[in-house]
């Protein structure tokens, strides 16, 4: 009975994804790939910034989720305005959805170590599917679609504490074959952080992202972090309502440009018994030197 009851929790998870909507994808390691769901953020970190992230959600289901992510954003000589480029890769099953988006910000400074950003996010949302079936039904033909969308966002932040919110996609966009019908569904997102010294070695960093998806139950992810000696992050997190897990992460900065994290999650419901859990890695390249100016003690966000 527990394994009929998996499957067709899995089953409903593929159906509801291929006659509903797409959702953008959810991280453990959030608060390290901002800029994936907020424009804003592009050009804060003061130098060159590249980060990549693989998540394999529910490893040992066949056709588990699976997501890519790869970032780049760099502030421009007028040190105000932030330019990026988002890539995000999800697949789900014989689904494929692709996010492809440039991001532009700008910064207004509110005080002496207070900066406000503004970001606009703009591109193409790219979803495949491949032929099932025996072809005779045309709700299950092929499909490859590129639609255009566009989303916004606003982050401040100190060197001591952040908040944002943000709509990476402002825009519902439909894919069709046949009577079938996919919806691009629009996601608003707030997140918040801070850091606390617990010593002269050791900060703590309480974060939250919370997600709210017209159609779909809200989520709210709570993390807890700790930095030692500007070089070892650690911390465990959880995920309320829609797919509730607990999730731990460590990452490790190498060098000084280079940071290496991995994530895992276990998910709390009905799942549980029959899957691995979630990896996620991420890499964090960064490059160049930090202006002289607002910002003079390393950057925690």
């Amino acid at each position: 009975m527990k394994t009929l009851k998996v499957i067709s929790l899995f089953l409903t998870l593929m159906l509801t994804s291929v006659v509903g909507a797409q959702q953008l994808p959810q991280f453990t390691q959030y608060m390290f790939n901002t800029i994936s769901i907020n424009p804003a953020y592009a050009g804060s970190r003061e130098k060159l910034n590249v980060t990549a992230l693989h998540r394999n959600q529910w490893a040992g289901l066949a056709g588990n989720p699976r997501t890519s992510t790869f970032s780049i954003h760099s502030p421009l000589r007028n040190d105000r305005i932030g330019i990026g480029f988002s890539y995000i890769n999800d697949q789900l099953g014989f689904e494929d959805t692709n996010y492809v988006y440039g991001d532009f910000s700008y910064t207004v400074p509110l005080s002496f170590d207070v900066n406000l950003s503004f970001g606009l996010k703009g591109g193409f949302t790219n979803y495949t599917r491949p032929q099932i079936g025996d072809g005779l039904d045309p709700d299950l033909a092929p499909v490859n679609e590129w639609t255009p969308n566009f989303g916004a966002g606003a982050y401040i932040s100190s060197d001591r504490w952040y908040a944002g919110i943000s709509s990476p996609r402002l825009v519902k966009s439909n894919v069709r074959s046949g009577q079938f019908v996919g919806l691009e569904r629009l996601s608003y997102y707030a997140i918040a952080g801070l850091v606390m010294d617990i010593s002269l070695d050791f900060k703590f960093r309480p974060s939250v992202i919370t997600k709210f998806t017209n159609g779909a139950p809200a989520t709210y992810d709570v993390t807890a972090g700790f930095l030692g000696y500007e070089k070892f992050w650690f911390g465990a997190s959880y995920r309320f309502n829609d797919a509730s897990n607990f999730g731990a992460f460590m990452d490790y900065q190498v060098s000084k440009d280079f940071r290496l994290g991995y994530a895992y999650d276990l998910p709390t419901g009905d799942l549980r018994p029959y899957t691995g859990g979630t990896h996620e890695v991420i890499l964090i390249f960064e490059l160049g030197e930090r202006k002289a100016g607002i910002f003079k003690s390393p950057r925690y966000f």
